[in-house]
This record gives C-alpha cells, structure tokens and sequence, in this order.
C-alpha cells in the first residue's frame, strides 16, 4: 500500500509519525507549571465537574480572561485519560502535528516538498516551538489559527492578482481568525490586520482586494470569532464580556502579574529561544528570494508586526511573541533550502554565533549539577534569598553524569559546524538541539521541579479528595484548585481566603507557604502552626477552637 502513496503523501505520514514520536511521551512526567499552564487545566477540570462547558470558570467563578475554544480542547482530553498532566498537555501535541503539516502544506505550494520539509525541521526543532507542543499553555493553537489565516488571505490576494474570482479562501482566512479570538482574544485580529494592512500597503496591492471579499471576511469572522461572548450577552452576563474587554485593554498599557521587562525583552528570547533557526534565519532577512519573494516579505512584515507590539506592551512574557516562531522558521528554511541545493555550509558568522549559544547551552547541566552541590553558607554568599536557598538544598538524588547530555548535543554541534555540509550539516545541527532538549526535559526538568513548585504540590495533593481546605498563603497559586480536586468555593458571599483564616470552616484548614514568610505569618496568624517543611515550602494547619472541636 506504502508503495502506491505518492511521494507527498508518504513525507506526510513521515511528519506525522515523527510529530507523534516527538511531542507525546513523557508529557506527564512532571506537574503541571503555575500559573498557565494550572490555570487553564483547572478551568477544564471545573467545566466537568460543575457539567457547565458554556462558561470558563476558576475557583467556581466566572474567568473572564480567556474564551474556551483551548479549554473546551481540554476537556475532551480529559475525558479520554482522565484529569491528569498528559491530558492537559495532548491539545498541544497533537497541536504539533498539525502545525508540521501546516507548514509541509504552505511551503509544498511555495516552493516543493524539500522546502516543506526544510520548514518543518527548522520550526518542529527549534527549542522554544519544540517545548511549546509539551505544555498546558494556549498560545501554540493560538499562534497556529493566525499563521493560517495569513497564509489564506495572503493566497487570496495572490489570486486575484492572477485573475481568480474565488472568494473561498477569504472565507477560510475569517473563519480560522474567529477560531484565533475563540482561543485568546482579538488580539488575534490586530495581528492578522496589521500584518496584512501593513504588507498591502508596502506591495501596493490593495487594488487587489474588493469589498465584497472584505465584507465576505467580516461576516464570517464574527460569526466565528464572537459566539461565545454573543451567547454571554444573551445569557445576560454581560459584566463577564464587559471584564473580559477590560482585560485586554489592561494587558497592553501595564504590567500584569508583575510580568514587566525591558523593551528588548521579546528581541533577546526570541534570538536565545528559536535556537538553531533564530540565527539561521538572519541570513534571509534581508536577501530576496528566487522564489515567492512576497510571501518572504509577508513573514517579514509579520515577525516586526508581533516583536514591536509585543516589545511596546508592558507586560512581558515569553510566548506573548511566540507567533514570531512561524516567520522565523521560515526564513531559516530559505537560508537551508539554499545551502542544501549548493551543498554549501552555514556562513562563518552563524558558525561561530551557533557554537557560542550552543555551548551556553551544553555547560548549563554542569553548573546545574555544580550548584545543587554548594553547601548553604556558600550559597548565601551570593545568593541573598533564603527561600530560593532552603529550595536549592532540598534532597534531590543527582547520578553525577547529567553533565554528559551538555557534552552529547555539543559534541553533535561541534561535528555538524566544522566537519559536515549541505543537508547533513543542517540534519545534524538541529539534531543537536533536538538531543540537548529531550535528554534535559527527561533527566533534569523532573530535578529542577523538586527544587521548585513540586514539594508545595506534595503538600496539597496529600489531601485529595479529604473533607479538608488547603490553600497557599503569602503568595498566588492555582495548584490548590487543580491537585487538591477542589469540589466546590469554600465560601460564597465572603471572602474567601479570610473564611479559610478566621471563618467556621467545620473542617481542618492547611495553608502552604514559603518558608521566608513563616515568621510574619504566624505572628500575624498565632492559631497556624507548623505541620511539616520540604524544601522551600512550609504546610500550616489552623489550629483553633473552631476546627478543633
């Protein structure tokens, strides 16, 4: 049967095995991260539990933050394997496939196969894009909708520049833009528009574009796009559509949740996170292209639109730019496709850029397995906060070898830089980068958890299921809804982390806390005393007439 698939067709099922291989195993290795990744799988989960799937939900309230189309993807997940980490994160992964094929897809009708290929490597290889299709997070089905809705408009205006009269790729462009709002919001359309208004304009094509198509567009986009907060009008909660509005607005003029930074923030993770492609990718940006020169300006047009947006925005967050991961995969495909048809090598300059960042890279196992071995009075020369201390010196067990996955990913870079060429270079080199990446989520991201978020989560998993509260205290975390399988609020006209602190719970209350608060807690708090330490972390219990009798 194999042999009777054209060619297209078996490199397709060739991206989809190794889509499947890559992105699904080991996704429940380690707990799910604060916030987002937490977040967004304990609004699935209360959309189960409550038998509510029309509004998102956290803490029993309504979230105005987020619309569903990511949580309700969720929600069938778990509803296959259960509540758990690999659940949340499947969306992603399957997510990674799509998007593998996407972009085998677009640059199969760019270029050919080869160059479809060549674009999948740079972008499914790349450290950030990789790590993204193994979270919890919404931004890879987010950033995937407006990719391909780029790509429909901009085939739409390809053709009626050639003389075609078909509206239907405008109607796939509007739809999957409504498919973008209905995952994130419509910062999806000021991408999308900027993006192609600013590309019209530098083209001089907006002759090409007719009312009607625009019209066409618009239609369908809020048919899409807007349903979900439609329906909440017409349900009457319109202060969850008018909150959620709010939001949006609040992101882009400050800091949200402390997530502040400099305005070269979003340059510097893009050039240190899209590694091998974020340096390949310089090559092309200022070179023409032999072929399709205007979708090179498109993606172009498209990366200074989302880096500027996002560098202006106060609030600073690593995947906020990681729309950019598309058109930067896309010029290291063109760097690529021109080495592999000269059979050429990386130019000097991205040799020696490549072997510094991926040299960072290798040694960062080392001083991690370094670090963990100073004892604390060494640590605190340095080291000025003592919480991050008493994390640093939780018992984890370390073999002594980890150092070894920094020496194998660069041995392979080293190799593919100054010994090989052509296709086998650039094979090499992400494979470099695709070793260094799987061997440190497997061995060493369960390590670093331990030393960070996994004793808190130990402490309030221990009380699954139990007629107890737990909550943290002194800090914000959405694990106590997600690990504890929160039933219910603990209180539904008061506030409620005062209920859990001075109210007539009828039950034990347990409170987690970083051990640096410990002190101006319970002075403040004389009825919590201490149950047990790990690591970093201390579990109170509230000790009083109230529960104890």
């Amino acid at each position: 049967m194999i042999r009777n698939l054209t060619l297209e067709n078996r490199y397709r099922i060739l991206i989809l095995l190794i889509s499947l291989a890559l992105f699904l195993p080991f996704n429940g290795l380690v707990h799910l991260f604060d916030w987002d990744e937490i977040n967004f799988a304990e609004s699935a989960r209360e959309m189960i539990v409550t038998g509510n799937y029309s509004t998102v939900s956290i803490n029993f309230m309504p979230f105005w933050e987020k619309p569903p189309l990511f949580i309700w993807m969720q929600v069938l997940s778990m509803k296959v394997f259960g509540i758990n980490e690999f659940a949340a994160r499947f969306p992603n992964a399957i997510c990674g496939i799509l998007s593998l094929l996407v972009i085998f897809e677009i640059g199969l009708r760019l270029k050919n196969y080869k160059f479809g290929l060549l674009w999948a490597l740079a972008y499914g290889a790349s450290l950030l894009p990789f790590l993204y299709f193994k979270s919890g997070i919404i931004d890879p089905w987010f950033n995937l909708f407006i990719f391909s809705a780029i790509y429909f408009a901009f085939s739409h205006i390809s053709g009626r520049e050639s003389g075609k009269k078909e509206s239907f790729d405008m109607v796939f462009a509007g739809a999957i833009l409504g498919l973008a709002v209905l995952t994130k919001g419509p910062v999806a359309i000021l991408l999308f528009g900027l993006s192609i208004i600013l590309y019209l304009l530098l083209e001089m094509k907006f002759k090409f574009l007719k009312w009607k198509d625009i019209l066409i567009f618009s239609v369908v986009l809020a048919l899409t796009g807007g349903a979900y907060h439609i329906y909440q009008l017409l349900l009457g909660n319109w202060q969850l559509v008018y909150d959620f509005f709010i939001y949006q607005v609040r992101l882009m003029k400050t800091e949200d949740a402390g997530h502040g930074g400099s305005i070269f923030y979003h340059p510097i993770v893009l050039f240190v996170g899209v590694f091998p492609s974020s340096l390949l990718a310089m090559e092309a940006f200022f070179k023409k292209d032999s072929n399709n020169n205007d979708y090179r300006k498109l993606m172009i047009v498209l990366f200074l639109v989302v880096l500027v947006i996002f560098s202006l925005v106060k609030t600073k967050i690593v995947h906020y730019s990681s729309l950019c991961y598309f058109p930067m995969s896309y010029l290291a495909a063109v760097s690529i496709y021109e080495i592999y048809l000269q059979n050429g090598k990386v130019s000097k300059l991205s040799q020696v850029l490549l072997a510094i960042i991926g040299f960072v890279f290798a040694i960062s196992p080392a001083i991690l397995q370094f670090l963990v071995t100073l004892p604390p009075e060494v640590l605190k020369g340095f080291i000025k906060d003592d919480f991050a201390i008493a994390c640093i010196n939780t018992p984890v067990h370390w073999s002594g070898f980890e150092f070894l996955i920094g020496v194998a990913s660069l041995g392979i870079l080293v190799s593919a830089l100054f010994f090989l060429r052509g296709i086998t270079q650039i094979v090499a080199l992400f494979g470099s980068n695709l070793v260094f990446v799987c061997l440190f989520m497997v061995i060493l991201v369960p390590k670093i958890e331990q030393y960070s978020q996994k004793p808190a989560i130990d402490f309030i998993s221990e009380f699954k299921g139990k007629p107890v509260w737990v909550t943290t205290l002194g800090y914000k975390s959405y694990a106590p809804y997600f690990y504890s399988a929160k039933p219910k609020q603990a209180c539904t006209d008061c506030n409620e982390d005062e209920y859990l602190l001075y109210g007539k719970t009828g039950c034990d209350v347990y409170f987690v806390i970083k051990s640096n608060d410990l002190k101006s807690i319970t002075e403040k708090n004389p009825e919590l005393v201490q149950v047990e330490q790990k690591g970093g972390f201390i579990l109170l219990k509230r000790v009083d007439k109230l529960t104890s009798e």
